[in-house]
């Protein structure tokens, strides 16, 4: 066997499957999620609205959860039917096929450049204003007080919320069996883009975004609360707590990109939404291993799950003391913006 293996071509060799190829597609496809993720949507979709850009916003995100709802199933299907390599080469072509053609026709043009204005600016300069102070490009945000709550904010929100969805199926099939968990977990897919798109839609552009993003957040305490209630029953409580917590899931992400729209200029904001995304990923990263540590008998009420749901609501708690800390006290020497302009 080994003389066999010696005399193999070392292409062969490699196409052979090994686990660590899954590493390095791993980074391969991180690195590209992060060009499609919040930051690129965020930056495509504000320049074309400020009256209404929560609502957009809120739209392009739930494209993502609703792309997820219709697509895996068929993904699931598709390497059911020809294989896993001919599938993910058919989808990954036809997606790059897709996203090229609507970066060359769509995405490329700015309202300036389509001789158009965003709404809500009726003949005014829609450019941003130049921040006082210095470029931008060479301020040092982990010294704000505003950024550093905000990052942290979104960060610890989305600990708790990845780290209890990575193990939820798991905690209610004993509960609620397979089938009807899946219902479930549909089911907080759809309260989650219903939280988003009510969010966005009735928001006034006056309000507070920190106290709307707490609010959310404290919807989610009260679902997790909900399933240390149901004690390891399917009955309505648990079917609450799943409809509660799925109601802030997209607001985590929707939300504070808004704030930092509503807190910094335009030209800071190209800057500040990027960071508090990756300071998110990069936290949450390690919340479904964590959490993992924290399990018990696999079961939503038993034992062993009260630490975990216990932890995911303490921490969203801490989340919404961060979104808290940051209100008001703007920085000396420098205006605050306004939450209609660009």
């Amino acid at each position: 066997m080994s003389r066999s293996v010696a005399r193999m071509p070392r292409a062969c060799i490699l196409a052979r499957p090994e686990p660590w190829q899954l590493f390095a597609a791993a980074l391969a496809s991180g690195a590209g999620w992060v060009a499609m993720g919040a930051a690129a949507v965020n930056a495509l979709i504000a320049p074309w609205f400020i009256l209404r850009r929560p609502a957009a916003l809120g739209m392009a995100y739930n494209g993502a959860s609703l792309g997820g709802v219709i697509f895996s199933p068929r993904w699931i299907a598709l390497i059911a039917g020809i294989g896993f390599l001919p599938a993910a080469l058919a989808v990954g072509g036809v997606m790059v096929a897709v996203v090229a053609t609507l970066s060359v026709l769509v995405f490329r043009h700015t309202p300036e450049s389509m001789e158009q204005s965003p709404d809500g600016v009726e003949g005014g300069d829609p450019r941003p204003r130049a921040p006082q102070g210095g470029s931008p490009a060479r301020r040092w945000f982990f010294a704000d007080g505003k950024f550093v709550t905000l990052a942290a904010g979104m960060m610890l929100g989305l600990f708790a919320q990845i780290g209890l969805l990575a193990h939820l199926l798991s905690l209610l099939v004993p509960v609620l069996g397979e089938r009807m968990a899946g219902l479930a977990m549909g089911g907080a897919t759809l309260a989650a883009i219903l939280g988003r798109s009510v969010v966005g839609w009735m928001m006034p552009v006056s309000a507070d975004r920190r106290l709307v993003a707490c609010a959310s957040y404290g919807v989610q305490v009260a679902g997790s609360l909900l399933f240390l209630l149901a004690a390891g029953e399917g009955g309505a409580w648990l079917i609450l707590g799943i409809a509660l917590f799925g109601l802030g899931i997209g607001n985590a992400t929707s939300l504070p990109p808004l704030i930092a729209q509503q807190e910094f200029t335009p030209a800071e904001v190209t800057r500040v939404v990027p960071l508090i995304v990756a300071i998110g990923q990069a936290g949450h990263a390690f919340a479904p291993a964590a959490f993992g540590l924290l399990r018990g008998d696999g079961m939503i009420g038993g034992s062993g799950s009260v630490p975990l749901l216990a932890c995911a609501a303490a921490i969203q708690l801490a989340a919404i003391g961060c979104l808290l800390a940051g209100r008001g006290g703007g920085r000396p020497g420098r205006p605050q913006p306004d939450a209609t302009r660009p």
